[in-house]
Formats: structure tokens, sequence, C-alpha cells
């Protein structure tokens, strides 16, 4: 990931792209249980990375996508990557641990995340960065406050 655009020194920003590495770390555990056979591990970890994947999607698109979408910024790639959070939510709510093909789709699941995830801190975030002024950088600060992140969790800290 990119620490050259000034992403990390927006506190907000900086938050969401922390979540994105523990999402991608657990990520890596369902691959590494997969890789060993062990499907009940790797649903295990897998609910645990829904449970915060839709918390962290909730924190992106009432805060930093509706204050871009709101200033008519980036619109129309916010509006692809909102569809990608509402596919990936359908796909992974459809697996079938005990069918033939999870581990296979499973990974390829992973592997959209992993390029979801850099849509957004190579694109958006850079974006919102630059270009969103005080109202909507007040949307983030609101959309983050009702919704805390998952990183302040017990079980993390």
């Amino acid at each position: 990931m990119c620490e050259h655009c000034g992403c990390r020194g927006v506190e907000p920003i900086a938050e969401l792209m922390d979540e994105h590495f523990v999402l991608l770390d657990l990520a890596g555990d369902v691959r590494r249980a997969l890789v060993a056979d062990d499907r009940s591990r790797a649903v295990q970890v897998l609910e645990v990375l829904a449970d915060r994947l839709d918390r962290h999607v909730g924190r992106e698109e009432r805060g930093v996508f509706a204050a871009l979408k709101e200033q008519g910024d980036f619109a129309d790639a916010v509006e692809d990557l909102e569809s990608e959070h509402v596919s990936f939510d359908q796909r992974l709510s459809s697996l079938d641990p005990a069918g033939e093909s999870f581990a296979r789709d499973m990974a390829a699941l992973l592997d959209e995340l992993r390029e979801h995830i850099d849509k957004e801190n190579l694109g958006v975030f850079p974006v919102a960065v630059v270009s969103l002024g005080a109202s909507g950088w007040e949307m983030v600060g609101r959309a983050h406050d009702g919704e805390p992140s998952f990183l302040t969790d017990p079980a993390l800290t």
C-alpha cells in the first residue's frame, strides 16, 4: 500500500486503512485454514471477517463514500465500490462450507477483497484526502462517531 499520498496523516482515512490491514490478516488466516484443510477453522475465522467487514463497509459508505458523492467527486468510482460491497456480501452469504467448491470459491472471493481494498486505498482515499472540504469531513466524522471502529474491540486491544 502506498504511504506517499498523505492518507495516513488523516485520522479517519488512516483508521479505515488500519481496518483494511486487519481484514487482510483475517483473510490470510482463512486461506491458511483452507490450505490445512481445516474447514471448521476457516468458517470460524470467516464469521469474524464477515462481521468486521460489515462494520467497516458501513463506516465507509456512510462516511467517506457519502461525502464524496455529496460533493460530486469520484461518484462513479464510489458507486462501483458500493456495488462491489453488495456483490461481495451476497456471494459471501451464499458460500456453502460443506460444498466441494468452498475452498476455491472462498479463495476467489478473498482475491477480490484484496483487489477491492487496493482500489480504496490507492484510489478513493487519496481523492478524499485532497478533495473533501470541511462539510465532507464533518460527515465522515459523524459516520465514524456513530459506528466506532472494530479496532477498539477488546479482543483486538
